[in-house]
């Protein structure tokens, strides 16, 4: 098949995530603040989008808690930098089961709330985009499921819907796409939808091409995507995206590192992303340019 390459291309950022890299990176960050401050740095460097989990400022760990949403989407609001805020909701969808013979009751490292608590956040920090992680899968532990049932997904894309706020299909497999479309059909999401192509997660959709290129093709002509991998694939995974037709995220979230050793911050892992964009004769499009193309609208600080 021919290569339909994209000519403008969006960076998204994933600035922090809420897996455990807190300790493995002085350039991890945790506050709202360092978050806020580092996609500041990721927005100058030619990130449109910048995808934001928070932490706890002295663990490093995870967390759901409105007030550092509420922290960070202000810091980012009343900088001078114009970027794309995208929250997630993915989190509160946990259970670790308690092992082979006992997996009842759920152990340590459970998170499950409903779908209301799920999105407190987005409610009220309503930024322009959040995600919508679009099924259920065995998530690299032994014993740990992320949980998405179409019930809960309903439940959530109508609440981004109704709010305002376009959700970020994240697809992990080919059958999240599958529901994706069902959810387009049933009025729950509007079309066309904006995707995230998860690459090379544990365990769902491997990242080999033709795994990808199966993914690219599920996705409606109509609808808008990027797409990701892991660790060392994220750099070649940018020059993929772009060539099957889609754009791009890297960032801390998936990858540590810009070369074996070299710890990257935000910065320079989008820095390099945009080299690899332009030189394959593409634009790099800013946060305005992103805002017209998928049907956003800037909020202002509150």
């Amino acid at each position: 098949m021919p290569l339909t390459m994209n000519k403008d291309v969006f960076i998204t950022a994933a600035i922090t995530g809420s897996g455990s890299t807190q300790d493995r990176s002085p350039h991890v960050p945790r506050s709202p603040k360092e978050i806020a401050d580092s996609a500041i740095e990721a927005a100058k460097a030619g990130a449109a989008i910048v995808h934001c989990h928070v932490r706890d400022p002295e663990t490093g760990a995870p967390s759901r808690k409105t007030q550092y949403y509420r922290e960070l989407t202000d810091r980012i609001r009343e900088s001078e930098v114009d970027m794309v805020l995208n929250l997630t909701a993915g989190m509160g969808g946990d259970i670790v089961f308690g092992g082979v013979e006992n997996p009842l009751p759920a152990v340590a490292g459970t998170d499950m709330v409903g779908a209301t608590e799920r999105m407190a956040h987005v409610i009220e920090c309503r930024p322009e985009i959040c995600t919508l992680d679009c099924g259920t899968m065995n998530f690299a532990e032994a014993d740990y499921v992320m949980t998405n049932t179409p019930g809960m997904l309903r439940a959530m894309g109508t609440m981004m819907t109704e709010a305002g706020v376009k959700p970020e299909i994240e697809a992990f497999d080919t059958g999240h796409l599958w529901f994706a479309k069902e959810l387009v059909k049933e009025g729950v999401l509007d079309s066309p939808a904006l995707v995230q192509l998860c690459m090379g997660v544990p365990w769902g959709a491997p990242n080999d091409l033709n795994t990808f290129m199966a993914m690219v093709n599920n996705v409606p002509d109509d609808w808008n995507w990027s797409a990701f991998s892991l660790g060392r694939d994220q750099m070649p995974y940018v020059a993929a995206s772009v060539l099957a037709g889609g754009n791009v995220r890297v960032g801390l979230e998936d990858n540590l590192m810009l070369g074996r050793g070299n710890l990257a911050t935000n910065e320079q892992l989008v820095s390099h992303a945009k080299g690899i964009i332009e030189s394959l004769g593409a634009n790099v499009m800013g946060p305005d340019a992103v805002r017209e193309k998928l049907g956003l609208v800037k909020r202002a600080p509150v």
